[in-house]
């Protein structure tokens, strides 16, 4: 990168959410803004930005009820501040790459061609992204774009822990575990290296907890297994996703309620998990304030931490042994309750928390004779996303954070 100004702009697109990052490339990969839009899904949206320092610039509603008037918004104001000076790409979070696409993509019409067909893999997330991609497009045709694959980081999965138990005509079709937080995971892997590589050699669990939420089994730094599959469905309770549920209960409100197959999607994606279970909201910041005197608030965080729990035992079981636990995501990083409730029970594996340290949300958690190192590590997608578009465009770093 020659001028002396390069910016990336990243871009995470959720059917009702929009985060994005304006980074300074150089020495250091620096970020200048923070963006997010909030669609509420009615007339309206909710565009904020930020400078790196956490100061508001500008927090406005935007009219319009095309999800992309946002972005339009995001533009006019970035292009009116002179943020766009020096724009060399934009990097794409794109949650669902199929088998097909296990590293970063330069985006072409080619490509997204090709991306329309995963759209039935990933129908919350994908068609919003290519909304978003093609809106860029139009607005900067001279612009790179990369694509940047959640599922990337979990193509090492071995055979076993890809497969259902379907026919296997299936899993020729495509149908098998495919994972995802595959960028969380990547930066925790990296971050694991440069705190201390023999640890990050070893075998480690990473829990990405947030409103979707999901663990990782790790093995010198690979996935061997992961707790999402298919679909960001399966495997732990989330905000407002079942997580596990037994098929046949699919096929019960198939056959007896008579629901549709959108409406069940429906149910399961938006109307499940902590929000469900609790039936008041899937914030659980929200639920450990109420659950001293809510007992369906309770229970959703008693659930939540079961799960996570389970698959804690579970991973630890393939994977041999357990070297190191690390949280993430925004429970991960910020709910010492929730942390505490998950791990007790797990002296087994000789896993002991410091309860100060774990209160104080402190970077290494477990007490001094625990034979299990347990982390609190923030994660950083968009700075994943910023190195895998410089090496898309065949570029290399003057240095990472």
């Amino acid at each position: 990168m020659a001028s002396q100004r390069q910016r990336i702009l990243t871009m995470n697109r959720g059917s009702a959410t929009l985060k994005s990052t304006l980074y300074e490339v150089g020495a250091r990969n620096e970020a200048v803004l923070a963006i997010s839009v909030a669609y509420s899904g009615g007339a309206r949206a909710r565009l904020k930005i930020t400078d790196a320092n956490g100061a508001t610039l500008l927090d406005s509603s935007v009219k319009g009820t095309d999800s992309n008037a946002a972005l339009q918004a995001m533009f006019a104001w970035l292009e009116k501040h002179e943020y766009l000076s020096g724009l060399k790409a934009a990097g794409h979070r794109l949650v669902h790459g199929g088998a097909l696409y296990t590293e970063p993509q330069r985006i072409t019409p080619k490509f997204l061609t090709a991306l329309e067909k995963l759209v039935p893999l990933d129908p919350d997330h994908l068609p919003a992204a290519i909304k978003g991609i093609k809106f860029v497009a139009r607005k900067f045709p001279k612009l790179a774009q990369v694509a940047c694959f959640d599922t990337a980081f979990h193509s090492s999965l071995p055979t076993v822990a890809k497969m259902y138990a379907l026919p296997r005509r299936f899993y020729d079709e495509g149908v098998r575990r495919y994972g995802f937080h595959g960028l969380s995971f990547e930066y925790i892997v990296g971050e694991l290296r440069k705190i201390d590589a023999k640890l990050a050699a070893g075998r480690v669990i990473v829990a990405h907890l947030g409103s979707g939420a999901s663990m990782v089994a790790l093995q010198d730094g690979k996935s061997v297994d992961t707790s999402m599959g298919f679909m960001p469905l399966e495997g732990l309770v989330m905000s407002a996703r079942s997580g596990d549920v037994d098929p046949g209960l699919l096929l019960y409100l198939f056959a007896e309620k008579r629901m549709p197959a959108k409406e069940a999607g429906r149910v399961l994606n938006k109307q499940s998990g902590l929000l469900g279970v609790s039936g008041t909201t899937g914030d659980m910041r929200e639920l450990l304030e109420k659950a001293p005197e809510d007992s369906h608030a309770a229970e959703a965080i008693d659930l939540f931490c079961y799960r996570a729990k389970k698959y804690i035992g579970a991973y630890a079981a393939a994977l041999g042994g357990l070297d190191a636990l690390v949280f993430t995501g925004g429970i991960g990083e910020h709910a010492p309750d929730i942390r505490e409730h998950i791990c007790s029970g797990l002296g087994f594996l000789g896993l002991r928390l410091d309860a100060a340290q774990n209160a104080r949300n402190a970077p290494v958690i477990s007490a001094s004779d625990s034979r299990v190192n347990v982390r609190v590590i923030q994660t950083n997608e968009d700075l994943i996303i910023v190195q895998h578009v410089i090496s898309a465009l065949g570029e290399k770093t003057r240095g990472t954070q």
